[in-house]
C-alpha cells in the first residue's frame, strides 16, 4: 500500500546493536510512534520494516476511538522534539528484560538540555508530582492547579556550564521516574523552563540558535539479555555541537 509520507532510513543512526536489542540516536522531529491521528514517518514504522520478524514486538497503544496502534520494538519513548538515544526491543524476551527494567527504575537515562536563566545551584533535586495542566490537555503539571492523580516524579541535574551573561544554563538531568514531559514540566516548574520549548515556554525567545526544544538523550544504561551491562551515548547532533561550541 502507497503511504503518504516518504520512509525514513534510521540504519546509520544504530548505535548499539545485538540480537535482541538496538539502540539509536533519534533525530529530533520525528515520533518513536503514530498517534493514529496523523500520517508521518516514525521509529517503529522504520523499524517494523528493517526487522520484520519483530514487527508483533511490544505493546500496542489503544487510542481514544478503540483503535489498535502497533508499536514495533518501543520499550519507551522519547517526545518528537527531543533527539538521542532510544533503545528498541528486537525479540519479546528483550522486551520483557528492558520493560522489568523501566519498572524498576533500573535503566539510566541521561540527558543535556539548555534552559532559559542561570539555575543557581550547581546540582540539585527536583522532587515534585506530575499531574495535568489545568489550561491546556497537552501539557502536564509541576506547579499548584495541577490537575487528576498527581504522581510522584524525580529528577536529578547538575549544571555543566553557565552563560557569562545568566540568559541560559546548560545542564545534564538524570530523571528518575518516567512520567511524560517530565524534565519539561520540572524545569518548568523552577522557572527555568527549556530553551525554545514551544509548548511549556511559547511566550520565551529561541536562544542559541535552537528552533526545536534543546533537549537531547545523551546516554543510556541498561542490562542486556544476558545479563551485560551497556552504556550507549548518543553524538550531539548539529544545533546541539554548535551551541555548546559558542559557549566555550
Amino acid at each position: 500500500p502507497c503511504t503518504a509520507h516518504t520512509l525514513i532510513d534510521l540504519s546509520k543512526n544504530i548505535l548499539y546493536e545485538d540480537s535482541d536489542v538496538l539502540v539509536i540516536n533519534k533525530p529530533a522531529g520525528l515520533v518513536v510512534h503514530p498517534d493514529g491521528r496523523t500520517e508521518e514517518p516514525s521509529v517503529s514504522e522504520w523499524f517494523a520494516k528493517k526487522f520484520p520478524e519483530a514487527k508483533n514486538v511490544g505493546e500496542p497503544m489503544k487510542l481514544a476511538s478503540g483503535e489498535l496502534v502497533e508499536r514495533a520494538g518501543v520499550v519507551h519513548r522519547i517526545d518528537r522534539e527531543t533527539s538521542g538515544a532510544l533503545i528498541l526491543a528486537k525479540t519479546k524476551l528483550g522486551f520483557e528484560t528492558l520493560k522489568e527494567q523501566f519498572q524498576k527504575r533500573e535503566i539510566e537515562k541521561i540527558y543535556h538540555l539548555f534552559v532559559y536563566g542561570n539555575i543557581k545551584d550547581d546540582h540539585g533535586t527536583i522532587r515534585l508530582p506530575i499531574g495535568r495542566s489545568a489550561s491546556n490537555f497537552r501539557k502536564r503539571s509541576a506547579e499548584r492547579g495541577a490537575r487528576g492523580e498527581k504522581r510522584e516524579a524525580l529528577t536529578y541535574f547538575q549544571v555543566l556550564k553557565r552563560a557569562d551573561d545568566k540568559s541560559y544554563t546548560f545542564l545534564e538531568a538524570k530523571p528518575k521516574t518516567g512520567r511524560t514531559h517530565q524534565i519539561r514540566v520540572h524545569f518548568k516548574a523552577l522557572h527555568h523552563p527549556i530553551i525554545s520549548d514551544k509548548l511549556y515556554a511559547s511566550r520565551k525567545p529561541s536562544l542559541l540558535g535552537f528552533n526545536r526544544l534543546a533537549l537531547h538523550a545523551r546516554r543510556v544504561s541498561f542490562k542486556n539479555v544476558s545479563g551485560k551491562d551497556i552504556q550507549v551515548e548518543a553524538p550531539y547532533p548539529e544545533d546541539f555541537e554548535k551551541a555548546i561550541e559558542s559557549i566555550k
